[in-house]
């Protein structure tokens, strides 16, 4: 049975720990020790006050699902000490040189950084941009005003360009099209919409290449725990635990 560290252990935390998997959650690292006390008592796990005790306890794989923050600060320690890692704030590989030196000590311990799909699908396929070259990669985005604290009577174009400049005007935005990017190997054009009418996040991803032309709508329900968190999102990491250590792999 895998054994997974769990970092962080807020909503997607609890999901994953109540889930009843092929793994088992064995340590648990929170900032708030409370938050990683309480999940102890559902997971069977210990709790662990100090991120360097967390890391040195015997388990495979350090599941994140804290922070951008948290992934920057704990990524090089964790793949030093051998463990494997999914990471659920995949916007902290938004920086080119962060990215480029985790995978970097990645290859040299031989370790893998997994990323699940997250808040979209069709990532596998998208995967093809690596291989044969993508013509068009385009995200839209619309969101309810009111979860980007902005003003808006009708549907808004409030963003249009490079996925790295959303990123900075718009941070909230940034996991999507950061997956995207890394599994499509090159930057994605962005266009980020407001919408009062809207009570859902509203991906469209729309491609083209030498294959033909993909369209992809996902229509994305709050986590029934949390609102802020997509419930795809949560459900993605748990197929990709429920599938990391299976012998038959369905997509690329």
């Amino acid at each position: 049975m895998l054994s997974i560290g769990l970092l962080g252990c807020g909503n997607i935390g609890h999901i994953i720990a109540e889930y009843q998997g092929n793994w088992k959650v064995v340590a648990l690292y929170d900032k708030v020790h409370e938050r990683a006390c309480e999940l102890a008592l559902v997971s069977g796990g210990t709790p662990y006050e100090n991120f360097e005790d967390f890391i040195n306890a015997p388990f495979d794989l350090v599941v994140e699902a804290a922070s951008v923050k948290a992934v920057k600060a704990y990524a090089e320690t964790i793949l030093l000490h051998e463990k494997h890692m999914v990471v659920m704030s995949v916007g902290a590989l938004s920086d080119p040189l962060f990215r480029s030196q985790i995978i970097g000590i990645a290859r040299r311990q031989k370790r893998k950084i997994h990323i699940p799909s997250g808040a979209i699908t069709g990532l596998d396929n998208i995967k093809v941009g690596q291989i044969a070259p993508i013509s068009r990669l385009l995200l839209r985005t619309t969101k309810n005003p009111a979860s980007l604290g902005l003003p808006a009577s009708e549907r808004t174009l409030i963003f249009e360009g490079k996925a790295n400049e959303c990123i900075k005007e718009f941070p909230r935005n940034v996991n999507v099209s950061v997956a995207l990017s890394l599994a499509a190997g090159r930057e994605v054009d962005v266009e980020l919409y407001v919408d009062p009418a809207v009570d859902r996040n509203i991906h469209e991803i729309i491609v083209e290449g030498v294959f033909g032309d993909i369209f992809i709508r996902v229509n994305n329900l709050p986590s029934p725990d949390n609102p802020a968190t997509s419930y795809l999102a949560a459900l993605s990491i748990l197929s990709l635990l429920t599938n990391i250590e299976e012998p038959l792999v369905v997509g690329t």
